[in-house]
């Protein structure tokens, strides 16, 4: 670790060595599997220097590796968690073994598919899977109904369903096809199945739903199944400056 940096949050120092998400570094921390210095931690929120050794379920933590991403068509019917007790298949059922550890930036539902980024830094996932990041997430969503232009119109100022408010959501008719329809929906929030739900409460069931770009990242054509890197080049273009100066220096 840098001595030079100030004092951070455990969980997130844990979750940039990548050996987890900052969600389950916090959730071992709470089982009380990690010691700082040797002391058994209870709290995640606890800020630590970098010169502190951290263990984790008796192994010391790992130094942090150079920051990697991927993209990956994820198809339709594989749940994005790494284990499911009802023993349904996984996303890491169909992933090189390499990526046994890689940690999914968002998630899509078992019947969405398309484009999924994966990396080897828990603390790069969570600021980026973050609304205040700012990312804007595009899907193509197919639906059984006739399409009301002016009803998708009502989500661009946020909707309250059930009372759960959902952000604005830019959508689109792209075509009609007899009882079915395709439109190009974008959001920045990504609440659990938000897509679908806001389409069954315009009238509509969706039947197919695929992410075709994250942020900067494009599926573009990359088939179904399969998993490509990113180029440090294209990393340094497109992360936000204060996580691709990490991720540079992590590099070198």
């Amino acid at each position: 670790m840098d001595e030079n940096k100030k004092d951070e949050r455990v969980a997130k120092i844990i979750a940039r060595a990548g050996l987890c998400s900052r969600r389950e570094a916090e959730r071992l921390i709470l089982r009380g599997l990690v010691r700082v210095d040797g002391e058994l931690i209870t709290s995640p929120a606890l800020n630590i220097s970098a010169k502190a050794k951290i263990d984790v379920d008796g192994n010391p933590l790992p130094d942090p590796q150079p920051t990697r991403m991927w993209r990956y068509h994820k198809p339709a019917g594989r749940l994005t968690t790494r284990r499911d007790p009802e023993g349904r298949p996984t996303i890491y059922d169909g992933l090189p073994l390499e990526l046994s550890q890689a940690i999914t930036i968002g998630r899509l539902d078992m019947s969405s598919e398309g484009l999924l980024l994966l990396t080897n830094d828990g603390g790069l996932a969570r600021r980026l899977e973050l609304p205040k990041t700012g990312w804007l997430r595009k899907y193509r969503v197919r639906v059984h109904g006739i399409i009301n232009s002016n009803e998708l119109d009502q989500l661009a100022h946020g909707i309250t369903i059930d009372g759960i408010h959902y952000g604005p959501v830019t959508a689109t008719l792209e075509r009609q096809i007899k009882s079915n329809a395709w439109v190009n929906i974008a959001l920045r929030e990504g609440k659990n199945r938000e897509i679908r739900r806001l389409m069954e409460h315009l009238g509509y069931s969706v039947n197919r739903l695929i992410r075709i770009s994250f942020g900067p990242f494009q599926l573009g054509k990359l088939t179904r199944g399969n998993v490509e890197e990113l180029s440090s080049r294209i990393l340094s273009s497109n992360l936000p400056s204060d996580i691709n100066a990490n991720a540079t220096h992590n590099r070198r």
